[in-house]
């Protein structure tokens, strides 16, 4: 049968709070009215509409109570504060909203719960915030069909924990889970910690519902498993950080949870060593669930957040989880090549000692952020290049005098460099910048990517052409200007 559960709308999150400012790239910007009085002029008429057609509850105009929407978890911040926040609750609050903003030009900038990592979220001057966070119900879920359809706000982690009530989960899992919404994973098309088995998002979206710039409804997709009618819109929204629609909900592909897991730990001398073990399993032509690594110095960092002892055991650790009904033979051919490469291999198949390690892997983040602000690199390369990659970031590092912490999803060659900057600072330093830059240009010189999963947003966008070139950034332009005409759609964010 269908399960159709009737969840409440919950309060709506709590925006992640701003952080320091820093100075980020300036984007071009979309088309809107010239002079500062016809802005001034469009935004009150605007927030006239808004105040008219809306619930009193879904607008906040209080400038105090805006200047948290301003910024994400990236800590990127443009210069001035948004013009006012929407609390969409329903899809007819999304369409309202932007067929007004789209009339009179106002640029509009999509939220989630603000837990970007590229400043996709960021809200400059003048901007509106759309805040999606309670549109969070859980519209269905079908056992049968094995998929679920939400709300954008819906937390990622609370769909999993839904879908497991009926032997089934949400395959795509970052670490954020927890804390980030099924849309905001849609728009930057967000992998996580399961994505080298069971794909990135995208991977798990059959279909959604959209309102583009000027307050048209579209659904694009379907309830199938396969369907190649007509272009493929649902792949080109997903990923498109809110550039392209708003989207409203979406029908997600469910999975059976695995029978049985087996989970390993080795440790390793260096951070390099442990990257190859992991190139190794690859060309073992093995496909674990997941294959973390954390370097030392992220170990060092969890350990005092956590009051564990993870660096004292290694330089590095790699998390290798293997599911389904060959789990247990998949886990002994991971320590088997793993055993005479590491300092130490552990195993278990109890989810509980699993859960705690993972725990530990998704800690990271937070204990960094404990340091100072995190500025978070989301390169991949070719997962041959994987320990080639470890070695030049930390020649990076070595030349730059900038010190560099290192997370990676190793079975897909997905690394997180983060540069860890003092919050007094006001701005990135220059030397941030540029091992930032050389990073990025190791990268592509190895056949990768800027960004593997947490998007372009504003951080990333002075280096897009390096990697798409000059014609292919104009023709997503032109894609762009075909969604969104006059560029009122999260402007100066990911192309």
């Amino acid at each position: 049968m269908t399960v159709t559960p009737q969840h409440p709308p919950r309060d709506a999150h709590q925006p992640h709070p701003p952080q320091q400012p820093q100075k980020p790239h300036q984007p071009h910007q979309p088309q809107q009215p010239h002079q500062p009085t016809e802005q001034a002029e469009a935004a009150a008429r605007l927030l006239g509409l808004l105040a008219r057609d809306l619930a009193p509850d879904r607008l906040t105009t209080d400038p105090l109570a805006t200047v948290p929407y301003a910024t994400d978890r990236s800590g990127a911040r443009p210069d001035g504060r948004p013009l006012a926040v929407v609390h969409a609750a329903h899809a007819d609050d999304v369409r309202t909203t932007l067929r007004h903003a789209g009339a009179l030009r106002v640029p509009v900038v999509p939220r989630g719960a603000g837990t970007g990592l590229s400043g996709g979220a960021t809200a400059s001057e003048g901007t509106l915030v759309l805040d999606l966070t309670r549109m969070n119900r859980i519209v269905e879920i079908s056992p049968e069909d094995q998929l679920a359809v939400v709300e954008p706000g819906v937390i990622t982690a609370e769909l999993d924990r839904a879908a497991a009530a009926h032997g089934l989960r949400y395959a795509p899992d970052p670490a954020s889970a927890a804390i980030s919404t099924v849309g905001g994973n849609i728009a930057t098309n967000a992998g996580g910690l399961r994505c080298a088995k069971y794909g990135v998002t995208r991977d798990s979206v059959l279909g959604l519902d959209a309102v583009l710039a000027d307050g048209t409804a579209i659904r694009t997709g379907r309830r199938t498993v396969k369907g190649v009618t007509g272009y493929d819109l649902t792949a080109l929204l997903t990923g498109s950080e809110g550039t392209l629609g708003v989207i409203t909900a979406a029908t997600v592909r469910l999975r059976p949870v695995p029978v049985a897991t087996s989970t390993l730990a080795a440790y390793f001398r260096t951070f390099e060593e442990a990257a190859g073990a992991a190139s190794a399993l690859t060309a073992a032509r093995i496909e674990p669930a997941m294959a973390e690594l954390l370097d030392g110095p992220v170990l060092a960092a969890i350990d005092n957040a956590r009051g564990t002892a993870l660096r004292a055991r290694g330089g590095a650790l790699l998390l290798v989880q293997c599911d389904g009904a060959g789990a247990a033979a998949e886990a002994a051919r991971v320590a088997e090549l793993l055993t005479p490469r590491a300092t130490s291999c552990e195993a278990t198949d109890d989810p509980a000692e699993a859960e705690d390690l993972l725990a530990a892997r998704r800690l990271a983040l937070p204990a960094l952020e404990r340091l100072g602000r995190p500025l978070i690199e989301d390169i991949a390369v070719p997962r041959s290049r994987l320990a080639h990659a470890v070695r030049e970031i930390e020649a990076v590092s070595a030349r730059h005098g900038v010190p560099v912490y290192c997370l990676a999803h190793a079975a897909d060659g997905n690394l997180h460099p983060i540069l860890v900057i003092d919050p007094a600072l006001p701005e990135v330093p220059a030397a941030a910048w540029a091992a930032a830059s050389d990073i990025f240009t190791t990268a592509l010189r190895l056949g990768g990517t800027l960004t593997g999963e947490h998007g372009v947003g504003t951080l990333k966008r002075r280096w897009l052409a390096q990697e798409l070139g000059q014609d292919a950034l104009e023709l997503q332009r032109r894609v762009k200007a075909a969604f969104d005409p006059y560029g009122i759609l999260n402007p100066g964010k990911a192309i």
